[in-house]
């Protein structure tokens, strides 16, 4: 028996069957647009996609030839779901630069740092439970918790990352309000979208104040190892390994198509972890651990994190000078000291959203501000990233984007700031704009 009315035709027959969680689901507007933003006359400073230039490919290829021959019958089967040994060993060795000393029972490979996040949110998470994550937050991030339907409170940043003031804030409400937080979620280094660390001095202090109201830390860490002056900052986890989850990623520093990532927990929460990863994969690819493990192994990879640092670098610079040379009065940025990204906010009046068809129509490419808040924040900012295009076109899509937002000032001038529109909350990205 038909539940539409009659005479009706639905598009989707599936309609009234989907989980609610599936309606807080939708596409990023750069997503819908990357077949335009993607051609070679864009430039396109939306996508956090890491430059892989510098990759040694035919030693690569020979290593995995060789791998394939040798240990091919291992490398092509089922594997555990905690991980690769060999590899949990060598990534214990790659959080010791940050000052954790972990053990690789605690360590769980999983397909790239976004399925951590994901098993995390799982285990932790009922419909209704509060997240709190910087304000702007990672969308990937935002769309984890908008599927397992939980509701994410913004806590502020400033230049030196999250406020503690406004942490002790956002919890006192929240508790007020008989609301339960679950975790805080934070990226601590060279921050997405926002381009700042978290300061040193503060990193205690906050996670004083999680352990006082006995809320989890989460700490996202992709990009730690690619500060442009080789510094690394001591990792939350390394101070308080009893209540911080640590997710790690080879996507920035290697190889982001192998989707290689990880979770360090504390032990019975890596056994919640083990127990998600198994019923949403069985267990990640073993070959493809097996190639980071090689590579670890026989390549200077503390070198090649060296060459992207300066490589990073260069185009940051490019970035910083473009931006200095030609945007119009009234706009300010970030100034990052390593990952991918500078955080812009314009003049009242102008919205980045509506704005960016007609930024692409000039051949040039950004992400908007709302994708990054859940409460409909951000249509006076983007999100620039500089890690993909040369210097030079660095510069040309920053003259392209500045002529754009000059002339939607002009507009403003003349007819009136067009109201801001509330962003459409948490989106499913794409790898273009990860």
């Amino acid at each position: 028996m038909s539940l539409e009315p009659a005479g009706s035709r639905s598009l989707d027959p599936h309609l009234r069957s989907y989980a609610a969680r599936a309606a807080g689901m939708t596409a990023s507007e750069v997503r819908a647009l990357f077949a335009v933003a993607s051609r070679p006359e864009v430039v396109s400073l939306a996508g956090g996609m890491p430059n892989l230039t510098a990759l040694p490919l035919d030693s690569l290829s020979t290593e995995i030839a060789d791998l394939i021959s040798k240990d091919g019958l291992v490398a092509l089967q089922y594997g555990s779901a905690h991980g690769l040994p060999e590899l949990r060993d060598q990534i214990c060795e790659i959080m010791a630069l940050e000052g954790i000393s972990g053990h690789p029972d605690d360590v769980v490979v999983t397909v790239g740092s976004q399925m951590a996040l994901d098993m995390v949110t799982r285990i932790f998470c009922d419909p209704g439970d509060v997240v709190l994550a910087e304000g702007p937050s990672y969308v990937g991030a935002l769309g984890t918790f908008a599927a397992y339907q939980a509701d994410v409170v913004h806590v502020a940043m400033d230049a030196d990352g999250l406020v503690p003031e406004a942490l002790r804030a956002a919890l006192a409400a929240t508790e007020a309000a008989g609301r339960r937080v679950k975790f805080l979620y934070t990226i601590p280094n060279f921050h997405n979208p926002a381009g700042v660390t978290m300061a040193v001095s503060r990193r205690a202090e906050i996670l004083e104040i999680c352990r006082q109201h006995r809320v989890l830390v989460v700490e996202d860490n992709p990009y730690g190892l690619l500060g442009f002056d080789g510094q690394t900052y001591p990792a939350l986890r390394s101070m308080d390994p009893d209540n911080v989850v640590y997710l790690g990623s080879f996507s920035k520093t290697f190889a982001a198509g192998l989707r290689v990532g990880w979770a360090l927990a504390p032990h019975a929460v890596r056994e919640k972890l083990m127990l998600a990863t198994e019923s949403a994969t069985l267990c990640p690819p073993a070959l493809n651990q097996m190639i980071v493990s090689r590579y670890l192994k026989t390549h200077d990879w503390k070198g090649l994190i060296k060459s992207f640092q300066s490589e990073y670098r260069e185009r940051r610079d490019a970035m910083l000078a473009g931006l200095e040379q030609y945007m119009p009065a009234g706009c300010s940025w970030t100034v990052p000291a390593g990952g991918f990204f500078v955080w812009m906010t314009v003049p009242p009046g102008v919205d980045t959203k509506a704005m960016l068809p007609r930024a692409v129509t000039a051949r040039v490419a950004y992400v908007s501000g709302t994708g990054f808040y859940a409460d409909g924040f951000g249509s006076r900012q983007m999100r620039l990233s500089f890690c993909y295009p040369t210097p030079e076109r660095i510069t040309e899509g920053v003259r392209r984007l500045a002529a754009v937002l000059a002339d939607e000032l002009e507009l403003a001038n003349t007819f009136g700031p067009i109201n801001q529109r509330a962003g459409s909350g948490p989106q499913v990205p794409g790898p273009e704009i990860a």
